[in-house]
């Protein structure tokens, strides 16, 4: 979920302060590691917690040009084990197993059934082809459709942006300022 924005879509700066970097140290990556850590610390306490190792999972990662940052889950392992943040960021349809009910699912028990009604399916669909058992008692879904229910969302990583958007944009702003005015007087490193 490490999301990668650029708020200033200005590539000749971005250039200009990349060959800057290249030949004196800037002040873009202490401004820019201070607004990741600021959002990163507005982020962790915004996440829902459980157990907390979703938000324990959470990092910042600034480049060493100080030009771009990553906040939120970095790694393919991290996104693959907390998957489920985007369903507490944006919440869930729901889903009803309803549809695939037949009239006759109630059936007596033991009877060989189909616990889904064919003709509301559409397009190609393997599973019409195959016969299969009603797998309800009535009350409990052992099979392959239960009724989920829709959960709401609980936004955290959007509101951190949104929260910190001025103090980011104010400390990066400044810290442009500052390298691009270094740079003009010919102060070298140091």
């Amino acid at each position: 979920m490490a999301r990668r924005s650029r708020m200033s879509g200005d590539f000749k700066l971005r250039r200009l302060l990349r060959n800057i970097h290249k030949t004196m140290d800037n002040e873009l990556k202490p401004a820019m590691q201070k607004s990741a850590d600021r959002v990163l610390q507005t982020m962790k306490d915004l996440v829902p917690k459980d157990t907390g190792a979703a938000a324990g999972a959470l990092t910042a990662f600034v480049s060493t040009s100080g030009l771009n940052a990553e906040v939120g889950l970095r790694g393919k392992l991290n996104n693959q084990r907390y998957f489920y943040l985007r369903f507490l960021e944006y919440g869930t349809k729901g889903y009803s197993g309803k549809l695939y009910h037949r009239a006759d699912s109630n059936a007596v028990s033991g009877s060989h059934t189909t616990n889904r009604d064919r003709s509301k399916l559409s397009g190609k669909n393997r599973l019409g082809r195959r016969d299969t058992k009603n797998k309800s008692d009535g009350t409990t879904f052992f099979g392959k459709y239960p009724d989920i229910p829709a959960r709401p969302a609980h936004p955290w990583l959007r509101p951190a942006m949104q929260v910190n958007r001025e103090f980011v944009l104010a400390e990066i702003e400044a810290a442009i300022t500052r390298t691009l005015r270094k740079a003009s007087q010919g102060v070298g490193n140091g």
